[in-house]
């Protein structure tokens, strides 16, 4: 990460019970003073001069308990980054005061209701019914109907369900309810061999050291399950080294790659709803898994009842948002007035200098807000006259408005904990497990704004916004919410916190591309959660099982996977008959992508798009049937393997969603 502070704590490896959340409570809290020769890096670029202003109205900061910076430069000595540095600190701290004065405000006008905090026990039932196993604490249920899921789990994973499990029995057991089923005969060790290989398989050393390439660059591993590479490093104590490689000296953060599968990457999109509700189950079950190692601690919060505004923009429940516009544009999965705003601000307040921290109009920005409510979905809004600035400060208004959290009152403060995390690869393990987490309104909303911010940091040269700037700008913007109580952080602390606060939004910015995949684990996972599932008769005799096992092992003796072989691939009503391709072992779905456009320019057919242009680039080959629902396939991947991998599956070439098009 390019121009942000140095301060990275210490190196004395493996971490023990951590601080809190940066988040704070609604008392005063005087701005600290910031030492540009201490804390920022001394490689910083020369900028321009800029005015120290917040993006709140006089009116409100008069009313907020605001103690003057110790040190705030007049404009005649903003004349470098560092001082721009320490300006957007300063703005850090003005953005935090605002949103705990309007949480106060809203509490007495009794239209926020306090976050409720989960009873005992209810926090674990919360958890094993979003991880999809609510029947381990139903009496009615058998346990065949939790094998499929518990079979795919690794022996860290494993553990993490049984620590609820056994939180919850207690829990009810205190209550004097009568007790749910013993932990220990859910988790049997039907066979020791398998799960010694599969902790073997998991723990290899080759794996899990994030070797880099011949350019330098770190590779992050996706093929060994999260919480198993976490257990695997304390073991072997190799935090402390790891963490000299966390940042480079210059102060940025180093290059991540991810490492080469043959079956491609998947990202987020790539697979059918019902997939993903599986991936979102398993990534539950690995995140809670690497948290507790890590011992980072897991709080789920719920808002109260709230009062909604009058108001069809501003202060409106995402998913509704979503919905509505659904009925506009069937496609849409970022709210219409969002997209309208980046789409403004990348034509006009890219090079804009100070875009989102030099504030626009208060006056001019509350009329903004009116004609965009009035006149947006009319279509009688324009967009000619209209000042950047004051649309970037209406954009963190939208977001700081929402009834919820953008990041969810339930995972809000996992995001806030991942700042006490030294080792940055698993910084970046949980972030990618919380992105997998999210609903896909907030998910998709919190991609949108991402790719803007990355446009605004690529732009520094011009606007001397860097990323440390933008980053320190917008994370009380995402991080705190007035509806989530805070905690206080211990005194004397609050410069380091917010600091850290901004370096997790660095992270969410530099590596978007890496958090917004589907890690090779969880793939593996849910194909042989489907693969259980459409053979659940086995689970109900082990003799049966165990048996169909040794006659599939000797049957992949006899006959072990071919060099080659011929398939055929459908192309729905583009081609008269299904394409036929011969696989090796280095053909790719590009390679087929391309045989299927030399078919259709044979036959004298064209892809057209709906500006008239021809593009087969909107064309992909998806994987549907057998252990896997549907699967947009990687351009990259290797067929031959893909088809070792799942050979019930059938390939179909289509377009690609709409949404998926237009990224």
């Amino acid at each position: 990460m390019k121009n942000r502070p140095a301060n990275m704590g210490g190196n004395e490896g493996f971490v023990g019970r951590l601080p809190s959340s940066w988040s704070f409570t609604a008392t005063r809290i005087p701005r600290p003073q910031i030492q540009p020769n201490r804390f920022l890096s001394q490689h910083r670029k020369k900028a321009l001069c800029l005015p120290a202003l917040s993006d709140t109205s006089s009116s409100e900061m008069s009313q907020a308990p605001c103690t003057k910076p110790p040190d705030r430069l007049s404009t005649d000595c903003l004349c470098s980054q560092d001082s721009l540095d320490r300006l957007s600190v300063d703005d850090f701290w003005q953005v935090v005061q605002y949103i705990q004065q309007s949480g106060s405000d809203s509490e007495q006008e009794g239209s926020v209701g306090d976050a409720k905090q989960p009873e005992e026990g209810e926090q674990e039932k919360e958890w094993l019914q979003d991880a999809g196993l609510s029947t381990l604490i139903s009496e009615d249920s058998e346990d065949v109907d939790n094998v499929g899921l518990l079979s795919t789990l690794t022996r860290t994973q494993a553990a993490a369900v049984q620590r609820r499990l056994d939180t919850y029995t207690c829990s009810v057991r205190k209550k004097n309810k009568q007790p749910v089923r013993d932990v220990r005969d859910i988790f049997r060790a039907d066979n020791p061999k398998k799960t010694l290989m599969e902790t073997k398989d998991s723990g290899r050393d080759s794996q899990t050291r994030s070797p880099l390439d011949n350019c330098g660059r770190e590779f992050f591993i996706t093929d060994v399950a999260y919480s198993d590479q976490a257990a695997i490093l304390q073991k072997q104590t190799k935090l402390q080294s790891r963490n000299s490689r966390r940042r480079k000296d210059d102060g940025t953060l180093p290059k991540l790659i991810s490492a080469q599968c043959r079956l491609g990457v998947t990202r987020i999109g790539d697979l059918s709803a019902q997939d993903m509700k599986k991936v979102r189950q398993l990534a539950l079950i690995d995140m809670t898994a690497l948290c507790d190692i890590l011992e980072v601690e897991l709080k789920r919060h719920k808002l109260g009842k709230r009062k909604l505004h009058e108001s069809c923009l501003f202060g409106v429940p995402l998913a509704t948002l979503v919905e509505n516009d659904q009925k506009i544009k069937p496609t849409t999965t970022v709210p219409l007035i969002l997209q309208a705003m980046f789409s403004f601000l990348e034509k006009k307040g890219l090079d804009s200098v100070g875009i989102l921290r030099v504030p626009g109009s208060q006056s001019r920005i509350k009329n903004l807000q009116q004609k965009l409510e009035t006149n947006f979905y009319p279509g009688l809004f324009s967009w000619e006259e209209v000042n950047p600035n004051d649309v970037a400060a209406l954009l963190k208004k939208f977001i700081r408005e929402l009834p919820a959290p953008l990041l969810t009152p339930e995972h809000l403060h996992t995001f806030n904990t991942v700042q006490d995390i030294q080792d940055l690869q698993q910084r970046l393990h949980v972030l990618n497990l919380l992105v997998l987490r999210l609903p896909e309104p907030n998910r998709s909303t919190l991609k949108a704004l991402l790719e803007y911010l990355e446009k605004v940091v690529s732009r520094e040269n011009k606007n001397r916004m860097s990323l440390w700037n933008v980053s320190t700008i917008m994370a009380p913007n995402l991080f705190m919410h007035k509806g989530v109580p805070p905690s206080k952080p211990a005194e004397g602390d609050e410069k380091e916190q917010a600091e850290r606060a901004a370096d997790v939004m660095s992270l969410l910015i530099q590596y978007q591309d890496l958090l917004w995949t589907i890690p090779n684990f969880l793939m593996v996972q849910v194909r042989k959660l489907n693969e259980n599932s459409s053979r659940r008769y086995q689970f109900y005799d082990r003799r049966i099982k165990n048996l169909l096992r040794k006659v599939q092992s000797e049957k992949t003796e006899k006959n072990p996977p071919e060099p080659y072989r011929t398939v055929k691939i459908q192309a729905a009503h583009l081609l008269s008959d299904s394409m036929e391709v011969r696989l090796d072992t280095e053909s790719r779905a590009v390679d087929a992508l391309a045989q299927f456009h030399m078919n259709l320019r044979s036959m004298g057919n064209s892809v057209v798009t709906c500006n008239g242009s021809t593009a087969y680039s909107d064309y992909a080959i998806y994987e549907v049937g057998g252990n896997i629902g549907e699967h947009c396939l990687d351009p990259n991947t290797h067929l031959l393997d893909l088809y070792n991998n799942n050979p019930s599956g059938e390939w179909i070439i289509k377009l690609r969603p709409a949404s998926d098009r237009l990224l």
